[in-house]
């Protein structure tokens, strides 16, 4: 019985090891080709290569915005590359909005391997570096995509931001693995958890989530628990007919300017005088 015990911990230990050596792979899925933007269709837009804290070369790609539009520090999912989202790129910019969207490591010509521990310290210097470019901390929105919806999280809690605009945000990466790999110990497992659930709760800036009502990836509950978590203000706007990969084409966008329009109510006059646009109300939208 004694050899049996030990022989399943050691097939247990050897699981988890290879697991916690391989998980990334399952992770990060780059598409590691670095495209001009003009090559992608976009004008206006420009390759901003920088360098991280520990000294790897970086790309995004930027949009500066027009007049007083705020720019959206944007950090994408788990596939891909900007070039991939250079449709969204073109829907954001032509509002008027910046975008400053950055590479991972080993995506769209980064340079480096990514980590969960380098991502977060990447958004930092992608945030420094957006600052470098003239860009005030009440310009900036943190907007997350995905996996990308975590990096935002943990950015807003580093650097100072207008607002947070998580799309199809998750509990954390382990209970995403858990809907797949049931029965596995992910928790041993993964070294990179992305646990926004854990951390939504100290965010103090005006939070916007958007979510597809059909995403089969990332379930609706993991965003509702996600805005449960949260401060006051925010707000959670359900796209029915969504999917995780379609919002924008189901009218995400046009949902997230609302609520980027609404921080800053624009003067309107009447007769007896000005008043100014009322913010929306917190709550779940549909």
């Amino acid at each position: 019985m004694l050899n049996l015990i030990l022989a399943l911990a050691g097939i247990f230990g050897l699981i988890v090891g290879i697991g916690r050596l391989l998980h990334r792979y399952f992770i990060y899925l780059p598409d590691r080709t670095r495209v001009d933007p003009k090559d992608a269709g976009l004008q206006g837009v420009e390759e901003i290569a920088f360098k991280a804290t520990d000294g790897t070369k970086l790309i995004a790609w930027y949009r500066p915005a027009r007049g007083s539009k705020p720019t959206l520090l944007y950090f994408t999912g788990n596939s891909g590359n900007a070039a991939s989202r250079a449709g969204k790129v073109r829907t954001i910019a032509a509002d008027g909005y910046g975008v400053f969207m950055l590479n991972y490591r080993r995506y769209g010509g980064s340079e480096g391997r990514p980590s969960e521990s380098r991502i977060a310290a990447d958004a930092v210097s992608a945030y420094d570096c957006l600052r470098g470019l003239g860009i005030a901390p009440h310009d900036v929105i943190a907007y997350g995509e995905s996996l990308g919806t975590a990096v935002a999280t943990r950015l807003s809690l580093q650097r100072h931001i207008e607002a947070l605009v998580l799309e199809a945000p998750f509990t954390s990466i382990v209970d995403v693995g858990r809907l797949m790999w049931k029965g596995f110990p992910l928790a041993l497992i993964m070294a990179d958890q992305y646990r926004t659930i854990d951390r939504i709760a100290e965010v103090t800036v005006p939070l916007f989530i958007v979510h597809g009502g059909r995403d089969a990836i990332i379930p609706l509950d993991q965003a509702r628990r996600v805005f449960h978590a949260a401060n006051q203000p925010k707000n959670l706007t359900v796209v029915p007919q969504a999917g995780h990969n379609d919002l924008f084409d189901r009218g995400a966008w046009e949902r997230v300017r609302g609520f980027l329009d609404a921080l800053r109510p624009a003067p309107v006059v009447k007769a007896g005088g000005r008043i100014e646009i009322a913010a929306a109300a917190s709550g779940e939208a549909r």
